[in-house]
């Protein structure tokens, strides 16, 4: 039965899994609408944890597969080459982050999304603001944090997870090591440093073995996670939010299925829907698991395998992206940036347009790559428009309440971001081989 499971493309049990999960998800909502929230709240206890379990699987392999990816390519290009390809990739995050902050503004203000009914559903989530409030901080403060947390303890930023020290030490680690190795004219040195350098490439090639047995697992997971997400919230909660959701989503298709084609095909001059539809597996992954950084194993493996980009390029390219690359964040943050601006009847001018869309683009770097990353972020936003403490309590509120739905769009956007960066670079700099 093993061998017969193993031999169905993992794509198709992932859509099977995310069909089926949906289809249970409804069916338990409504079973718990008619026997009770008791009822509800034990099918999901049941159904929670191996959800659960795939999360925490992608989470306890993320951080190794980040660190030894970023050190092996960092140490395996000359660092004149690594400095270009360093170079490009920074200029394409940087490049479509802007864009898709300014492309999200337009939208928003071409739906100008209301709600008739928001002090109701703002005063049903409000008490789970002020727990975010301390963490979230201020705007200044938050950014000087991100600063300050690119040079910590690296042990401590593994051992928490964290992943901009971790990204940082790695880049430095590996570019030690190749400077030290190009220079060096002691045999013995030379000899050490290129064992120490085979032995980070047998790590990661490790962790990939790793990941094929996790990605056994994924349409278990998936089923119960789609499962738990539609038993939970139903489609009533959402319904209050249609032009939001349809403002955000149309906004992140578009980005997804209009302009990052038209950016393959102008910059590597190829078709660029096949590139796409070979994308679908880290996308579907990073729609359910709303996590870039636990979709990272499976975008590894999809530039490998299907894209064919060198591991030295795409260990570098994805897992930075996985923290830095937040495109579907910065179409999301602008729509509640008006949203804000019809509730509370101001006007927003050009100088604030502005500075949110910058203040989008940098804050964006923060979201972590972690699920439900956003709404932090949107604390930020919203203080470029001087909103009162209430105000502010109450877009949060409301953003609250439809975030798992377009944290779920927005993720796979940031990840075909991911991808579709990491193939135009690679494209560039002759990093893919030939089928």
């Amino acid at each position: 039965m093993l061998n017969w499971y193993r031999r169905i493309p993992l794509i198709y049990l992932n859509l099977g899994a995310f069909v089926f999960g949906c289809i249970a998800g409804l069916v338990l909502y409504k079973l718990g609408i008619s026997r009770g929230e008791g009822f509800l709240t034990g099918a999901v206890s049941i159904l929670s944890p191996f959800g659960v379990v795939l999360v925490n699987m992608l989470k306890m392999i993320v951080i190794p597969i980040i660190f030894f990816s970023l050190v092996y390519g960092a140490a395996s290009l000359p660092t004149k080459t690594f400095g270009k390809m360093g170079l490009g990739v920074c200029m394409w995050y940087l490049f479509t982050s802007l864009y898709a902050a300014v492309f999200g503004s337009v939208i928003a203000m071409l739906f100008n999304p209301k709600l008739s009914s928001a002090s109701e559903l703002a005063g049903k989530l409000m008490g789970q603001v002020d727990a975010m409030k301390s963490s979230a901080g201020s705007t200044g403060n938050a950014f000087l944090n991100v600063i300050y947390s690119l040079f910590t303890n690296p042990f401590k930023a593994l051992a928490d997870g964290n992943f901009l020290p971790i990204i940082v030490f790695a880049i430095l680690f590996g570019l030690a090591a190749r400077t030290v190795l190009d220079s060096s004219t002691d045999e013995r040195t030379t000899r050490i440093i290129s064992s120490m350098l085979d032995m980070i490439e047998a790590m990661q090639k490790t962790i990939f073995k790793i990941i094929e047995w996790v990605m056994l697992y994924f349409p278990i997971g998936i089923f119960a996670l789609t499962a738990c997400n539609f038993a939970v919230y139903g489609v009533t909660l959402f319904q209050s939010y249609f032009q939001v959701a349809l403002c955000v989503v149309c906004g992140i298709l578009l980005m997804l299925l209009v302009c990052y084609p038209v950016f393959v095909l102008i910059i590597c001059r190829k078709n660029p829907y096949p590139i796409l539809w070979k994308l679908r597996e880290p996308i579907l992954t990073a729609f359910v698991t709303r996590s870039s950084a636990a979709t990272l194993p499976v975008s590894m493996r999809t530039a490998k395998e299907k894209l064919k980009v060198r591991d030295e390029l795409s260990g570098f390219t994805l897992s930075l992206g996985a923290t830095v690359n937040m495109d579907g964040v910065c179409i999301h943050l602008p729509v509640f940036a008006v949203l804000a601006a019809n509730l509370f009847g101001f006007e927003m001018t050009a100088t604030q347009v502005f500075l949110m869309v910058i203040g989008v683009v940098f804050a964006s770097v923060g979201a972590g790559g972690v699920p439900g990353g956003s709404i932090f972020l949107l604390f930020m936003v919203l203080e470029f428009f001087h909103l009162t403490p209430t105000q502010v309590s109450t877009v949060i509120a409301l953003a609250l309440g439809i975030n798992p739905l377009l944290d779920m769009f927005e993720t796979a956007c940031n990840v075909a971001g991911d991808n579709i960066g990491t193939y135009v670079v690679g494209d560039r700099m002759g990093m893919i081989d030939k089928e």
